[in-house]
């Protein structure tokens, strides 16, 4: 620089200010230096530049360069002591190399300086610090052009860059450590939070199950109705239980009814009870559901299959809290919290007409979505082993499962849900003679799993067909055709048959051979077994 003028001075600090603003502009560092590089290249006329940062191994590293190729700047690589920016990392002292072409220390590691075009280049080199930790050095080139160079004021300028740089690397440090104390917290708290949702019998560790313990945990303590739904199989009467014990009532009664097994008469009886003579067999006064559960929960299981004429008399109960029993007079108040479940699709029964919009708005208040088994898998090994420990306990054996025959089981698609699980491992379990259950012994891999048989006789026995003319399909499988009835000796075809009608027809006209049947209907003998259970026909023997 020579000697140092007055517009070289207000130079200087005016790359300072310049300096300054682009280091508390971005915490990226990157770009900071890499713009600090520019600055010092277009103001002070520096040919190259180096930013290099002692990295986690203890090398010194350039992480941004002016002047280079960027293949040059990942070159750029020294441990300490090693050449002249090794030796400044060492000993914290700012170094300068008149002409590197004659320094045997110097490396040019970089390979981006030609030495041998017998230009002078001169090299300084000043550490950047963090209090008293050297780490990293700002490095320029600077070619002399045949003036001496006033190398004091150059260190002196660079150093006071190389203090900026240092303090913003100890502010960029200091955010990443308390970035990654952050993570680290959070990361702990999940794991926290993922086990602290629990509910007693009801294992879930998946997230998809987490939810729904978080929904428990926050509908339980209130006096809203509860909506449970979900697949056939998936705990929805355990989940109302969950949700009396967590609530205030659980000390009073925990009341359960299924509207699906009880026809319209023996409903309203069993909820509302009755009084005595008010109908053959009725010899004494009974109370009802409601009343039983009096202060407590009561659990309507498959709301959905109640009649529309009992939808009515429910909604009554529901708005006005009281009903009077059957063959009574007298109007009942009843203090209960109601947790209704179903599998069914509510809006589509709406919409149908099936279902009161009235009841469904009474009942589906906090709706609760219980998921089915095959969109929470990683909850299948947990209930495995709980249902195996189960059996054993029960049985006084010590069996366990190979990792082989888990992998089966974590690739089972479940429409039974947990009930099925449960129930395959309780059968898989019983029939196995060793100690071990093996891939081998599960069902599925014995052709011989009830909901496989179920699944394809739903989806191709849907409908027996109930008109025959030529050819008629079940489910798109063409049945038999005229001349077929014909070598069955099927005699004068009906044109018009219900499902049942038909099915003893085929059994009539084969001599009730469920074989030679199962073939005139074009059904497997598995599927019309299962279509002679399904209408309680009795097979004669002739």
């Amino acid at each position: 620089m020579g000697a140092i003028s007055e517009h070289e001075t207000g130079m200087e600090l005016t790359t300072i200010y310049e300096i300054s603003k682009i280091l508390s502009s971005s915490l990226d560092l990157n770009k900071t230096a890499r713009d600090v590089l520019g600055v010092l290249s277009s103001h002070l006329k520096m040919r190259r530049g180096m930013v290099s940062l002692v990295q986690p191994s203890g090398d010194l590293h350039v992480v941004e360069a002016t002047g280079m190729s960027a293949e040059a700047a990942r070159r750029g690589r020294f441990r300490k002591g090693e050449g002249i920016t090794g030796k400044i990392l060492g000993t914290g002292m700012p170094m300068v190399v008149p002409d590197v072409a004659k320094e045997p220390l110097f490396l040019n590691r970089t390979e981006s300086r030609s030495l041998a075009e017998g230009r002078v280049v001169a090299f300084i080199g000043v550490p950047i610090k963090v209090g008293r930790e050297t780490v990293g050095v700002l490095s320029v080139d600077r070619e002399m052009d045949g003036e001496p160079g006033n190398f004091e004021a150059d260190v002196r300028f660079l150093a006071m860059v190389a203090n900026l740089i240092g303090q913003t690397t100890r502010l960029h440090d200091r955010v990443a450590a308390e970035r990654e104390e952050l993570m680290q917290r959070q990361h702990r708290l999940q794991k926290e939070l993922q086990g602290k949702y629990s509910l007693d019998n009801v294992i879930g560790h998946s997230k998809r199950m987490q939810d729904v313990f978080a929904e428990v945990h926050q509908a339980a303590p209130g006096k809203s109705t509860v909506l449970l739904r979900g697949e056939s199989g998936t705990g929805k009467e355990v989940i109302a239980r969950s949700v009396h014990y967590l609530s205030p009532r659980k000390g009073a009664p925990f009341v359960k009814v299924n509207c699906a097994a009880l026809s319209e008469t023996l409903l309203e009886s069993e909820l509302f009870g009755h009084e005595k003579g008010s109908f053959t067999g009725a010899t004494q006064e009974r109370k009802g559901r409601f009343e039983m559960a009096q202060g407590g929960t009561l659990f309507l299981d498959e709301i959905g299959e109640i009649s529309p004429m009992f939808q009515t008399k429910l909604l009554r109960v529901l708005q006005e809290r009281e009903f009077e029993r059957v063959g009574g007079n007298k109007s009942i108040k009843v203090d209960v919290r109601l947790i209704a479940a179903t599998n069914r699709n509510m809006e589509e029964d709406v919409a149908k007409g099936t279902f009161r919009a009235d009841l469904y708005y009474r009942v589906n208040v906090v709706s609760i979505f219980l998921p089915p088994l095959r969109e929470r898998r990683e909850d299948i090994p947990p209930l495995i082993e709980h249902f195996l420990d189960k059996f054993n306990k029960d049985n006084d054996r010590k069996l366990s499962i190979t990792p082989a025959a888990m992998a089966v089981m974590l690739k089972c698609n479940w429409p039974g849900n947990v009930r099925e699980l449960e129930n395959c491992i309780e059968r898989t379990a019983t029939m196995t003679r060793t100690s071990t259950i093996q891939d081998v012994d599960l069902p599925c891999q014995q052709n011989k799993c009830f909901s496989q048989v179920l699944q394809h006789y739903g989806e191709a026995q849907q409908v027996i067909p109930i008109e025959l003319a030529g050819h008629v399909s079940v489910a798109g499988s063409p049945l038999a055709s005229g001349s077929d009835i014909a070598e069955a000796n099927a005699g004068t075809e009906p044109t018009h048959m219900t499902e049942r009608e038909r099915l003893v027809w085929a059994m009539e006209q084969c001599g009730w051979v469920q074989a030679k049947a199962a073939r005139l209907l074009n059904l497997t003998p598995r599927q019309i077994g299962y279509a002679l259970s399904r209408y309680n026909i009795e097979v004669k023997r002739l």
